[in-house]
């Protein structure tokens, strides 16, 4: 039950902050290995990019990919946030009765890991809706795809089975750093809430304030591996399924801080925590919340 209850939480916070997440990847993929000042800026910061999207693709245009952001948000993080249930409920993370920062770090990073490379195929496909548009204001590789299932069969015709896990080598290091960052600051955080009697212990608002310390170091920590995640995804392939960018995670890094140098791979930072930032409150919150409600009925 933990599983279904994770993805339900995951499910209700992508529906506020897909349109951000469309947003991030304009952001990201814009002006890609070019140096500053030697490509058109279509996306100025995120108010503007958000103004530019509704404008040009229409108000749909921000809840491109919304039915394959559900899906790996359903998938991804019931199996990363039910494993971390079971492993924070057999009592692993807890030494002497107080939350472990080292094994939290760790049953987030463990858990985020499955989960990344069980949703890996259906991120592929939301990266690349989310970045198709009209030319005027186009980023980074356009593909053609009609949606989330003809985009998989296309990928699956084409290069087969591992066609659809093409990118997961930055999916892993990016989910298990944000899940690892995510969930020991949140357990940390809640418990810190609290110690200080801020509000009372059952109270909603416990689980509200973790969510928000949780979600500024998340970004933090995650941004540069979400701008490699998002350009590995999104590169075009020859017919062998190999990109023409990057040959790996290691290689877009480097690539990336290079010729953009370090903001390159900070790129979209705001975006990504309005994205981020409510993503993690609100999956979080409901999370927590969800649990409550179901062993209070169970």
């Amino acid at each position: 039950m933990d599983f279904v209850l994770s993805g339900v939480a995951a499910c209700g916070a992508c529906l506020f902050t897909n349109p951000l997440e469309v947003v991030k990847t304009r952001m990201q993929l814009q002006g890609e290995l070019k140096s500053r000042g030697t490509y058109q800026v279509y996306y100025r910061n995120v108010f503007h990019a958000f103004y530019t999207v509704g404008k040009v693709d229409g108000l749909a245009g921000l809840q491109k990919g919304l039915v394959p952001g559900l899906v790996y948000q359903f998938f991804m993080n019931g199996v990363r946030l039910g494993s971390y249930a079971i492993i924070e409920s057999s009592g692993y993370i807890h030494t002497d009765g107080r939350v472990s920062a080292v094994k939290t770090t760790l049953a987030g990073a463990v858990a985020g890991v499955v989960g990344a490379v069980m949703g890996s195929p259906v991120y592929l496909v939301k990266t690349h809706l989310q970045s198709q548009t009209t030319s005027s204001i186009a980023v980074g590789h356009q593909y053609k795809h009609q949606g989330m299932t003809q985009a998989l069969m296309a990928i699956y015709k084409e290069h087969g089975i591992l066609g659809l896990w093409r990118g997961s080598s930055a999916a892993i290091p990016r989910v298990s750093v944000g899940s690892a960052t995510q969930l020991s600051t949140f357990s940390s955080a809640k418990e810190l809430v609290i110690d200080l009697q801020v509000f009372a212990k059952d109270s909603w608002l416990v689980a509200l304030s973790a969510g928000m310390i949780s979600s500024v170091v998340v970004v933090l920590a995650m941004t540069p591996f979400d701008v490699v995640s998002t350009r590995l995804y999104n590169q075009p392939v020859d017919h062998l399924g190999k990109g023409l960018l990057y040959r790996g995670f290691s290689d877009c890094f480097s690539k990336t801080l290079k010729k953009e140098g370090i903001t390159g791979l900070y790129k979209g930072l705001g975006a990504s925590y309005f994205r981020l930032g409510p993503h993690t409150i609100l999956s979080l919150f409901f999370w927590d919340e969800l649990r409550k409600f179901y062993w209070q009925f169970r």
